[in-house]
C-alpha cells in the first residue's frame, strides 16, 4: 500500500520504499521516514495534492509522486 492510498485520519507505519529516485529516497529518510516509524495522515489539499502527515513530533507535505513512492502499512 502507498502513502497517497490512506485516508484523513489513518495512522500508518513506513515500510519501505518504491523503486525509484534514490536521492529522493535519501531526503526522505534523512527527514525521519525510516522503516518502522509511526505515523498518522492530518490532511489532503483541496485539490488531493500535497498530504500533510505527522511524524516524530512534526507536520511533513509530500506531493502525490513522493507519497506514492512511500510504502506503508496501516494501522488500526
Amino acid at each position: 500500500m502507498n502513502l497517497k492510498d490512506l485516508a484523513v485520519g489513518d495512522i500508518g507505519t513506513i515500510a519501505g520504499y518504491a523503486a525509484g529516485s534514490k536521492t529522493y529516497r535519501r531526503k526522505l529518510l534523512s527527514l525521519g521516514l525510516t522503516r518502522g516509524t509511526e505515523f498518522s495522515v492530518t490532511r489532503y489539499a483541496p485539490m488531493g495534492d500535497p498530504v500533510e502527515i505527522k511524524v516524530r513530533g512534526f507536520s511533513l507535505s509530500l506531493r502525490k509522486e513522493e507519497a506514492a513512492s512511500v510504502l506503508v502499512e496501516k494501522s488500526s
